[in-house]
């Protein structure tokens, strides 16, 4: 899965689109503490399939909409993608999270945290928002201008289909 994902899914994620949006996402919450960000974690959870604006910005954005063509074309390997910005917010989403705030994650804290060659593979685990049997394959996204880290990305990878 590791390779499947280092081969044919991170390339696709170097996307200028993509680092733009981690960019931009850093930018805009740079000035965060720690309070607000378990402030907007916690509206997120509330506000799951209520369709709210902060869900919204992120799930309906450009870059999602990328993130799901990736799922749709991946013949079911593929069963979500997550990617984060520096403090572990989502950016972008394939499927919409059960939270907001991925920085108290191993798939977070094992990839951005370690550096920009970091790659983390989850235990294999029934997903309930994918109904399938996942691993979920995480590695830290870096700026192909400087070589430095700026976000991480999450794949889940349906181990059936291995």
């Amino acid at each position: 899965m590791k390779a499947f994902v280092d081969t044919e899914v991170r390339s696709k994620l170097a996307d200028p689109m993509i680092t733009a949006a981690i960019i931009g996402a850093n930018a805009a919450s740079m000035a965060l503490t720690p309070n607000d960000i378990q402030t907007l974690d916690g509206q997120w959870k509330a506000e799951v399939g209520k369709g709210s604006a902060l869900i919204k910005g992120v799930a309906e954005n450009a870059t999602s909409a990328v993130l799901r063509d990736y799922v749709f074309s991946s013949a079911g390997k593929i069963t979500e993608v997550i990617l984060m910005d520096a403090k572990g917010l989502n950016v972008a989403v394939s499927d919409v999270t059960s939270d907001y705030w991925q920085g108290d994650e191993e798939k977070y804290q094992l990839t951005y945290g370690v550096g920009p060659d970091a790659f983390h593979v989850s235990e294999v685990e029934f997903d309930e928002s994918t109904q399938t049997y996942q691993a979920q394959v995480s590695f830290t996204i870096t700026d192909p201008a400087t070589g430095l880290s700026i976000g991480a990305a999450t794949i889940g990878v349906n181990a059936e289909s291995f």
